[in-house]
């Protein structure tokens, strides 16, 4: 563990990503006790300029909405539909595809034509029909996120449990009588992490944009303020007022650029060659 925190942290992409993270982190749990009133709130006159006055740094919207206090509470709502439609994606993706992966046959072929099935729909266009299915909301966004990310995970774990199946510790866990659920969950998907850990934070990352489309079309919860809402209600005014539209659009741009980052220095740390370089 000492020398995976190690090799993240010399990787200066890693590093820098995983810094702006906790950043991001920090600001969605702190944020809210800065600014405890409503970001929905009118608080001054419309269309103030950022940096004309003090307690509005980033200026209001058309509205008269305080920017930064709308930027800081959507920073609550795309961490929490990053994060939960990711474990949801990974707690469908991975044992379809270690299933797939370890019994093979007509299984494997049964489970991987329903995978093929999801993928066969461009996912933001199923993500759309999801979500106006279901009606607007965090759950049923979360729920779209997940079914439309799900597929590569399966595919790539059950790459990775074919060719583990066949290892000496997977035969001789097989010869002693290990049941197939042991085997798969104690012997082979341990080692079938890395990569899994990898495509998590690309998952998150993905979800963020996903997220923020979906609120820009106005498929976003209407009750939770979010980033995509903001650059969507600022469009049609951004040669008035540029910084309604800016402002949210660097926030997403830092907090996917920050896990992509973190994607690639988890990439390096989990590489079992450069670990052993690293020794």
């Amino acid at each position: 563990m000492k020398q995976f925190w190690r090799l993240l942290v010399r990787n200066p992409g890693g590093l820098i990503g995983l810094i702006i993270l906790l950043v991001v982190i920090t600001v969605a749990v702190i944020g809210p006790l800065l600014f405890p009133t409503s970001p929905w709130r009118m608080v001054q006159r419309p269309f103030l300029p950022p940096f004309t006055m003090a307690g509005l740094p980033l200026g209001t919207d058309a509205l008269g909405r305080d920017v930064m206090a709308g930027i800081i509470y959507g920073t609550r709502v795309s961490l929490l539909v990053g994060l939960v439609s990711t474990l949801v994606a990974l707690a469908v993706g991975i044992p379809v595809g270690a299933m797939a992966g370890y019994f093979g046959g007509r299984i494997g072929d049964a489970l991987m034509r329903f995978t093929e099935f999801f993928q066969t729909v461009p996912s933001f266009a199923l993500a759309i029909v999801l979500v106006a299915v279901l009606q607007p909301s965090i759950v049923s966004i979360i729920i779209a996120i997940a079914i439309v990310s799900w597929p590569p995970v399966a595919r790539l774990v059950r790459g990775e449990v074919l060719s583990l199946r066949t290892r000496e510790y997977v035969q001789a866990a097989v010869v002693t009588g290990q049941t197939n659920s042991w085997i798969i969950w104690r012997e082979i998907l341990p080692n079938a992490l890395s990569p899994v850990i990898v495509l998590a934070s690309l998952m998150v990352a993905t979800a963020i944009l996903l997220e923020s489309s979906l609120s820009f079309l106005g498929l976003g919860d209407p009750n939770l303020m979010s980033w995509g809402y903001m650059v969507g209600a600022g469009r049609t005014v951004i040669r008035q007022a540029w910084w309604i539209t800016v402002f949210p659009g660097i926030a997403i741009l830092v907090s996917v650029l920050a896990l992509n980052l973190i994607g690639e220095g988890l990439n390096d740390a989990l590489n079992p060659r450069l670990s052993k370089d690293g020794r």
